[in-house]
């Protein structure tokens, strides 16, 4: 998290050229944007096994990579019931490729970590929608308390194909800070849980997983260049787990099922806003 603040220490040295004053309409400004992004998601997922069955314990397989995309977003803060009310929708997608190091598992059973690597297909998605109500804490500085509902989507290209698919519910609080007119700084933390977590893996079973807990936390910048032109840098790191699923019986006296795994994701965007 410690390269959070370099693209805001940046976009802010660029920009705090303007001296003019900064007050709290910049931040709802920032915060009426239809927003077109292009981001890398970095992956970092972990495999443990549990001894089930006589299995291994420890690492089983990981996958790690930066995957490129695109995202789509569009927030308004209007006095609509609370005052200030803060609503966003935002849809994003990302896919290519992660560096595969696990090993190779037959009906007999699998071999030690590290002696298979190879390359696995990724392809992520996310919807997410949230609501929150803008507190005005003075002329420069605006907290947001909020709550967020989000459906993610992992099609995993390892063996003939995965598909991780979850939910999530978090309450978070986003603070926004105009050190400068047109310039707008944020940070957002969320935490939350996930619900309704699922692996189908093609032509093998389909079953549910357990659920965890969810961090994510973020910072940004948006700067205005005009009432409806606006450039924003941002990044978010979001850590949740896969937990283990039920023995799927494959015939034969043998059993299959999804380990437990921990999933943290690296997403940096730069995106072009519309004002309205």
């Amino acid at each position: 998290m410690i390269k959070v603040t370099l693209p805001i220490v940046a976009i802010a040295g660029l920009f705090c050229v303007t001296t003019a004053f900064a007050d709290v309409s910049d931040i709802k400004a920032s915060n009426n944007q239809l927003v077109f992004g292009i981001m890398s998601t970095n992956v970092d997922y972990t495999e443990t096994g549990s001894g089930i069955f006589g299995t291994s314990t420890g690492t089983l397989d990981t996958e790690k990579g930066r995957v490129p995309g695109y995202s789509l977003s569009i927030s308004t803060m209007q006095d609509l019931w609370l005052g200030n009310d803060y609503i966003e929708a935002e849809y994003d997608h990302a896919s290519g490729n992660t560096n595969y190091t696990g090993a190779l598992c037959t009906l007999g059973g699998c071999g030690a970590f590290g002696s298979y690597v190879g390359i696995s297909g990724a392809s992520l998605t996310n919807y997410s929608a949230r609501y929150g109500e803008g507190l005005i804490v003075n002329d420069q500085l605006m907290l947001t308390p909020y709550v967020e509902f989000a459906h993610h989507e992992w099609d995993r290209g390892i063996n003939s194909g995965e598909l991780y698919t979850s939910n999530y519910s978090g309450i978070g609080v986003l603070g926004q800070y105009s050190p400068a007119s047109r310039l707008v700084l944020s940070a957002n933390a969320l935490f939350g849980r996930t619900f309704g977590n699922n692996i189908d893996v093609t032509g093998s079973f389909s079953g549910a997983l357990g659920n965890s807990n969810l961090y994510r936390a973020g910072a940004a910048a948006d700067y205005a260049f005009t009432k409806y032109f606006h450039l924003n840098v941002g990044v978010d790191y979001t850590s949740f787990q896969y937990g283990i699923s039920a023995p799927y019986p494959l015939g034969g006296g043998y059993y299959t099922w999804e380990p437990d795994s921990k999933t943290n994701y690296t997403t940096v965007r730069v995106g072009l806003g519309y004002g309205f």
